[in-house]
């Protein structure tokens, strides 16, 4: 389906922003495996074995050990990781583990403090060096008290009585770098002797040294209110001896103490927690051992399997605390990773003036990897993707403003023809974070139709007791956890309502994303039935500001105007559009994702108040951050976005009781449906026909290259033309390298279901290079059909086909053949960027005033 585009719209703004800036305008579920898991090549994955026990010694000298009950001898523990190369900043990487001690008093929360309390648990932590380089001074904590025990009692000095310890390190006060720091430094050590201590310092990628012994020796990273929460985590191991986690990994921009980064190396390491071996009592009678040696010798309060809730004390020879010494230090697995080149790597390397294609966030994971294949190869162009809204990418590019668009639709143009080019099979999916009861880990098989999206976005959950006086909505649920719909498909979840829980983290401005989004709800009855006026089966009703609002849509609305009354005197003094406030969409995605992996909506209805002045000040903000165990939240997310950061998605609803997850099949299915638009536009793909075919996945979408076939500069239309050729090629090799396919997107290859898509971006490529398309093009005959071949996407990691020799045009990838380029792509590419920030500038008043003009005229 074609849409119109606001061309004469944009290009107005573009005069406007280049009358300002001084720069003249141009010339006019079924559960398959998820989605795309990326391509472990070879020494990308990691595994390794070893055996572990404890060792009590005697008096007399004899030793007991203590090992896996079920066979006598040590625990084998095996230690696995999916992928380890070429790894991204918040990147999640995959832990599992098996032949562990099951774990006792499970805590809370694991992360970081709060995972202290907790016994026999498996520490994960991030280090810098490899091998024998990493050493517990290199390894980072986001707190003193998980790598420092300072001032403490003889029964909580069980490092003292390690069998492993050097003989220096188990005196009262000492340090792991030698010298302990003075009183100025370390004023809370104890030094009278009464109190032990034992510090373990951080050292950081520059050599400082942070003393470690409370708050203030510390890193800045370190610090209360950081930006980010922690990575390290005690992790559980279940009565199986198995566990697993996605561990956060961190580069030299999220923490520079620490530094890792593509020219730094680090390592991710495992230590099983299997309790501290002690050195020989000093008696016979175990009733006559000193304090600190009875300590050594405790094997656990807590039962296998058991939760900590209250956050009692424990064991602390079986505790995380001393993962440092020597007895779990000699257990570490160190599994060395390497990260990929870092987001400015083409600014820094690449002098040359970039080529700018503008537009679909669904990109931004490939276009990162993409990226350094261009810059970095001087026989090709400086690629850039600058992101923005799919609608004002494409305007943008047919009015001369930019070589070629990133778009998922098509759209109409009032001037030159324009061909679209698939680049990337790839969709968006609803990221979510939802937590069990009784501290049982996440829930990993949420459920969702076309109605429940629907009372999500259409704001019809009340979301507390101020949003339930709204009038029409008195007797709906507070948030979908208590809809009775949402439990049916969903059994065994928590049922407490939260404000988050009353909202879907969306997007604040137009996208091809919402489109399909609310393509998927106008093609379901009972979800625009319930839009239209009708309760559901249960007595909900929509929310009357969005009743019968049109579907589909680019863009989200917010509607509502609703201000509740009463309340705290921090809300009575500070009134706010409530049902606005929960939702509190963002400007993109990788916003949304980054929420979902802190657990931290962005629901704006916190209010401080400040009492230190005279009248107080009142300010509404954003709530804290949830709570590990009581986690819930929901996003709209894309599937590559899903894949980098180790986020689940739902299944959507297709068939009646049929729920269908992004994945290779799911995607696949879907395109096999998808029929193109003449010879040289995108494909449809029916939502309709993909429900009805009940295997496809709703959420299936395609990137592609768009750009004019007519009047295009020879240098950029060389270039747009090298960037197809070169992406539906070399671009479609799954992995994790410069210039291959993430995860989160299906390889399009000449060859199955998606050879249709690439003999299609072959030609469109021609076309873009020729720039011979007549302006008024003649009906389009004999449409290609899709190849209706079974074969699903090939295998990640199989090599891809070259692109058919169809003369010069079609040249392999590594061959392609340029026109000489000079220091600027394009006229505008070097002076487009002040221009893109004022528009933008100007796109963000003009849809902030259309809203408060939605707003109140309802009232």
């Amino acid at each position: 389906m074609r849409r119109r585009s606001p061309r004469l719209a944009l290009v107005g703004l573009v005069v406007a922003a280049s009358a300002a800036t001084g720069v003249t305008a141009p010339a006019a579920a079924d559960r398959p495996q998820p989605v795309t898991p990326r391509a472990a090549g070879a020494g990308d994955a990691w595994s390794s074995t070893q055996a572990m026990e404890r060792e009590l010694v005697a008096a007399d000298g004899s030793s007991t050990e203590i090992s896996d009950p079920n066979t006598g001898k040590p625990w084998q523990v095996t230690v696995s990781a999916d992928h380890t190369r070429n790894l991204r900043g918040r990147e999640r990487v995959g832990i599992t583990w098996s032949g562990a001690q099951p774990s006792g008093g499970r805590a809370n929360d694991p992360f970081g403090p709060g995972g202290m309390n907790q016994e026999y648990p498996v520490v994960v932590l991030q280090c810098r060096g490899t091998g024998a380089e990493v050493r517990p001074e290199t390894c980072w904590t986001s707190s003193f008290g998980q790598r420092s025990q300072v001032s403490k009692s003889a029964s909580d000095a069980t490092w003292t009585e390690d069998l492993y310890a050097l003989a220096s390190d188990t005196e009262k006060v000492t340090s792991s770098k030698g010298d302990v720091p003075g009183a100025d430094a370390c004023p809370t050590i104890d030094r009278t002797g009464l109190l032990y201590t034992r510090l373990v310092p951080f050292v950081s990628a520059k050599g400082q040294v942070f003393a470690a012994c409370d708050a203030k020796t510390m890193p800045p990273e370190a610090a209360a209110d950081a930006a980010l929460p922690a990575n390290e985590i005690a992790a559980y191991t279940d009565a199986d001896g198995k566990g697993s986690v996605q561990f956060e990994v961190r580069t030299d921009v999220e923490n520079e103490s620490l530094g890792c980064s593509k020219s730094v190396a680090c390592s991710i390491v495992v230590i099983p927690i299997v309790g501290i071996s002690c050195e020989a009592g000093s008696t016979a009678d175990e009733r006559d051992l000193s304090v600190v040696e009875k300590s050594c010798r405790r094997t656990g309060q807590f039962a296998p399997g058991s939760s900590n809730v209250t956050n009692v004390g424990v064991d602390q020879a079986v505790s995380p605390m001393l993962w440092w010494a020597q007895s779990n230090w000699r257990n570490r697995f160190v599994i060395p990773v390497t990260f990929g080149d870092p987001p400015d790597t083409c600014d820094i390397l690449d002098p040359r003036a970039p080529t700018g294609f503008y537009g679909s966030e669904l990109l931004a994971q490939a276009a990162l990897q993409w990226a350094p294949a261009y810059c970095l190869n001087k026989s090709r162009f400086k690629f850039q993707h600058n992101q923005m809204p799919d609608q004002a990418g494409f305007s943008l590019m047919s009015s001369g403003g930019g070589a070629a668009a990133l778009v998922s639709s098509e759209y109409e143009t009032e001037g030159d023809p324009v061909g679209y080019a698939p680049t990337a099979l790839t969709g968006f999916g609803i990221g979510y974070i939802i937590d069990r009861p009784g501290n049982a880990g996440e829930y990993a098989d949420l459920r969702l139709n076309a109605r429940l999206l629907a009372k999500l976005l259409t704001q019809s959950y009340t979301g507390s007791s101020f949003g339930a006086g709204h009038p029409g909505m008195e007797h709906n649920p507070w948030a979908i956890m208590k809809d009775p719909e949402f439990v049916a498909l969903n059994p065994g979840l928590s049922q407490e309502a939260q404000e988050a829980g009353a909202a879907l983290l969306s997007l604040s401005n137009s996208s091809d994303v919402i489109r399909r989004l609310t393509d998927y709800i106008a093609s379901d009855k009972a979800a625009t039935d319930f839009v239209r006026g009708k309760p559901d089966p249960w007595g909900m009703r929509v929310n009357p500001s969005y009743r019968k609002i049109k579907l589909p849509r680019d863009e989200w609305p917010l509607l509502d105007g609703y201000v509740p009354k009463g309340g705290t005197d921090c809300k009575a003094n500070n009134p706010s559009t409530y049902f606005n406030d929960l939702a509190a969409p963002v400007s993109t995605m990788r916003k949304i994702a980054e929420a979902l992996l802190d657990a931290w909506p962005n629901v704006q209805t916190r209010c401080d108040t400040d009492l230190s002045v005279t009248p107080p000040i009142y300010k509404l903000g954003r709530t804290e951050r949830q709570h590990y165990g009581d986690r819930f939240m929901l996003g709209i997310v894309s599937l590559g976005d899903a894949q980098r950061y180790g986020l689940r998605t739902a299944g959507l609803e297709t068939r009646p009781g049929r729920y269908v997850i992004p994945s290779v099949d799911s995607l696949t299915a879907a395109v096999k449906l998808a029929r193109p638009e003449g010879r040289r536009g995108p494909f449809e793909m029916d939502m309709a026909k993909l429900r009805k075919a009940g295997n496809a996945y709703p959420g299936t979408m395609v990137v592609y290259t768009a750009a004019r076939l007519r009047n295009l500069t020879p240098e950029d239309a060389g270039k747009v033309a090298q960037f197809i050729r070169i992406a539906t090629t070399e671009g479609q090799r799954a992995g994790s390298g410069n210039g291959e396919l993430p995860g989160g997107f299906v390889p399009i290859r000449d060859t199955g279901a998606t050879r249709a898509l690439y003999t299609r971006a072959q030609r469109v490529a021609r076309a873009i290079e020729r720039q011979k398309v007549p302006a008024a093009a003649p009906a389009e005959a004999g449409p290609a059909t899709v190849n209706p071949g079974t074969a699903a996407a090939a295998p990640a990691g199989e090599p891809v086909a070259a692109a058919p020799a169809a003369g010069p045009a079609a040249a392999a990838p590594g061959a392609v053949t340029m026109p000489p380029t000079h220091a600027v792509s394009s006229e505008w590419s070097g002076r487009l960027l002040p221009v893109l920030l004022l528009l933008g500038l100007v796109f963000t008043v003009v849809s902030a005033v259309s809203r408060v003009v939605q707003v109140r005229s309802r009232r």
